[in-house]
C-alpha cells in the first residue's frame, strides 16, 4: 500500500498552510482583510509565505465591509480571517448586508476546541453554537471538523459564489485542527462550475409574450451587473423602458434613451408600471429598497411578470409571476436576443423621455441641493467608482446618478440598510480597482461608525477620496420624525472637528461651504494618499440660495 504523504503528488502540509494555498492558487485570491488574534495566529503563519496581501482593518465590521466593497468593485469573492467570538458578532452586520445585496464574501474564522464545542465551560471567546449564530447571515455555515475535508469544503463556498445566487459562506476551523496534517495534491484544479441556463421553452414563451406586448417593460436588478452588452442589446430590440435598480447602475451605459434609472418609486414611474401589459424583470428581487423607498407599498405590476433569476425561490416573491426561468442573467438574455434578429419599434425613447421630463428630477427640493455635487464630481472624477453610506446625498444620487459602466455605484441604502458602511467599503473597492478613483461618499453620523478605518486608508496608501456631508446629525431621522409628529430625541449628537481628527490620522482635508469650492477641491486630490472633503451642510444649501 503505497503511504500517501510520501507520493510525489501528495505534499503533506497544515490545515492553515493549505487554506492559504488553496485560496492563492486553485481560486485566485490575492487579499485578505482581518485582524490577527490568539486563535487565528496560524492561520498567519502560512500567510506569511503566501503571496496574499493581508489588509488590517480597525473593527471587524470594517474587514466585512471592505471584503463587500472589494467583491461589487470586482466581481470577485472578498475574503475575511476573523477571530473567534466577538470577531464575528461584530462582523455579522457586514454579513448581513452582503447577504441583502447577494454579494459573494468568505468568511474564515476560528473556533474553540473540537472537544469543546458547546459544553459551555467559559472558554475564551466562546459561544453556545458560533455556526447558529452566523447561519442567518450566510448562504450556509460550516464547522470544519475533518481537515481532509477543507478542500470540499472550500469548493462548495465558490460554487455559491460562481454558480448561484451569491453571498457570504461562513466556514469555522476548530483551533485544534490548524496545525493538523492535510495531504494535498501538489496541483489542485478546482471544478469548472457554469451557471444555469433557461428552458428553451419558457424563453420561447417569454419572447412569444415580449414580441405581442403593445406596452412592455424591463427591469434590471445588480445581478446583471456582468450581463450589460447583452441587456443593453434586448433592450434596444424591445424598444422598451428600462428601470435600472441602484445596483444596476451603469449597465446600459450612461444616459441610455431607454434608461428610466432607479426611479421606480415616484408616481410617474409606478404608473408606467402598472399599465405594462408585459414585465421583463431579470436579476432584481422586487424588494423595496428598490421600488419602494417611500414604503407605502404602492409599486404594482398587473400585467404577465416574466422574472429571470438565479434563485427558484425568488422567481415567486414580492409579485405575482407568470413566468419564471432560473438561469444566469446574461445566459437568459442572450437566449431572449435570439428570438429577436430585428428590433422592434415602440416609440420606447420617447415613452421614457416623457417620464424624465415629466419627473423633472434636478429641479425638486429634495435633489436640488445635490444637484452640483453630483456635477463636481462628474466633472473632476468622471470614472470614479461612487461608494455611499446611508445619507442624504446617497438617497438623492440613488435618482441621479448615472454611470457609464456597472459596478461603479454601490452604496448600504439597499437591502440590509446599515450605517457605517461607505468607508470601509470604499477602502475594499480602492484595493480591488487600483487604478481607478473612488471616493466615499458619507454622512457625519454614519462616518462616526467606522471613523477608525482612516488609519487603515492611511496605512495602506489607498487614495481614496472621502466627501462628508456634516448635517451635524442624523437629519433623515429628524425629518422623519417631524413628519410623525414624534419629538426630536437622539438624533442630535454633536459631530467631532473632523479637519483636527484629520490631522490626527495623517490625512489631507478641507473643509468647504459651496459648490465650486467642492469642484476646485476634488481636482486637486492626491492621487497617492486619502483625501477628506467635509461640506458643511447649512452654509452649502446657504450657497445654493
Amino acid at each position: 500500500m503505497t503511504n500517501e504523504t510520501n507520493s510525489p503528488s501528495l505534499r503533506s502540509i497544515s490545515c492553515a498552510e493549505a487554506l492559504v494555498r488553496l485560496l492563492r492558487d486553485s481560486y485566485a485570491v490575492d487579499t485578505v482583510f482581518g485582524i490577527p488574534g490568539v486563535h487565528t495566529v496560524p492561520l498567519y503563519r502560512g500567510l506569511e509565505s503566501g503571496g496574499l496581501r493581508h489588509v488590517t482593518p480597525r473593527h471587524e465590521q470594517g474587514a466585512g465591509f471592505m471584503a463587500d466593497g472589494y467583491a461589487r468593485a470586482s466581481g470577485n469573492p472578498g475574503v475575511c480571517f476573523i477571530i473567534t467570538g466577538p470577531g464575528m458578532t461584530n462582523i455579522a452586520t457586514a454579513m448581513g448586508q452582503a447577504l441583502a445585496d447577494s454579494v459573494p464574501m468568505l468568511v474564515i474564522s476560528s473556533v474553540n476546541r473540537r472537544d469543546t464545542l458547546g459544553r459551555g465551560q467559559g472558554q475564551l471567546h466562546e459561544l453556545p453554537s458560533q455556526q447558529n449564530v452566523l447561519a442567518g447571515v450566510s448562504r450556509f455555515s460550516h464547522t470544519l471538523l475533518d481537515p481532509s475535508a477543507l478542500p470540499e469544503v472550500l469548493a462548495r463556498a465558490f460554487a455559491v459564489f460562481r454558480s448561484q445566487r451569491p453571498g457570504p459562506v461562513h466556514i469555522e476551523i476548530p483551533i485544534d485542527l490548524f496545525d493538523a496534517p492535510i495531504s494535498l495534491p501538489t496541483e489542485y484544479a478546482p471544478a469548472r462550475l457554469y451557471r444555469p441556463a433557461p428552458h428553451p421553452d419558457g424563453v420561447a414563451l417569454a419572447a412569444e409574450w415580449l414580441r405581442e406586448a403593445h406596452a412592455p417593460l424591463v427591469l434590471l436588478g445588480g445581478g446583471c451587473a456582468d450581463a450589460s452588452k447583452s441587456a443593453r442589446a434586448l433592450v434596444e430590440h424591445l424598444d422598451a423602458p428600462t428601470v435600472t435598480t441602484t445596483n444596476a447602475k451603469g449597465v446600459l451605459g450612461r444616459g441610455h434613451p431607454l434608461d428610466l434609472g432607479a426611479n421606480a418609486t415616484w408616481p410617474e414611474v409606478r404608473a408606467l408600471a402598472r399599465d405594462a401589459d408585459v414585465i421583463l424583470a431579470v436579476g432584481t428581487e422586487l424588494g423595496e429598497t428598490d421600488y419602494d423607498v417611500v414604503f407605502d407599498e404602492g409599486f404594482t405590476l398587473t400585467g404577465r411578470l416574466i422574472r429571470i433569476d438565479l434563485e427558484a425561490e425568488q422567481l415567486v416573491r414580492n409579485q405575482a409571476t407568470a413566468l419564471g426561468l432560473v438561469s444566469d442573467a446574461g445566459i437568459a438574455l442572450s437566449a431572449l436576443l435570439a428570438h429577436f434578429p430585428a428590433p422592434l419599434a415602440r416609440q420606447g425613447a420617447k415613452r421614457t423621455r416623457a417620464i424624465h421630463e415629466a419627473l423633472a428630477l434636478p429641479t425638486r427640493p429634495d435633489m436640488a441641493t445635490f444637484v452640483p455635487l453630483y456635477a463636481a464630481l462628474d466633472h473632476a472624477l468622471p470614472e470614479a467608482i461612487i461608494v455611499g453610506d446611508s445619507t442624504a446625498p446617497v438617497y438623492a444620487g440613488n435618482h441621479l446618478v448615472k454611470r457609464a459602466a456597472p459596478r461603479r455605484y454601490f452604496n448600504a441604502s439597499t437591502g440590509y440598510g446599515t450605517l457605517g458602511y461607505g468607508l470601509p467599503a470604499a477602502l475594499g473597492a480602492q484595493l480591488a480597482k487600483p487604478g481607478t478613483p473612488v471616493v466615499a461618499l458619507v454622512g457625519d453620523g454614519g462616518l462616526m461608525f467606522t471613523l477608525s478605518e482612516l488609519a487603515t486608508a492611511v496605512d495602506e496608501e489607498l487614495p481614496v477620496v472621502i466627501v462628508a456631508w456634516n448635517n451635524s446629525g442624523y437629519e433623515e431621522i429628524r425629518r422623519y420624525m417631524d413628519a410623525h409628529g414624534v419629538a426630536r430625541i437622539g438624533v442630535d449628537p454633536t459631530p467631532p472637528d473632523f479637519q483636527r481628527l484629520a490631522e490626527g490620522f495623517g490625512l489631507t482635508s478641507q473643509r468647504i461651504e459651496s459648490p465650486a469650492a467642492l469642484d476646485l477641491a476634488l481636482s486637486n486630490v492626491s492621487r497617492n494618499a486619502p483625501t477628506l472633503i467635509e461640506i458643511d451642510a447649512e452654509r452649502w444649501q446657504a450657497a445654493l440660495g
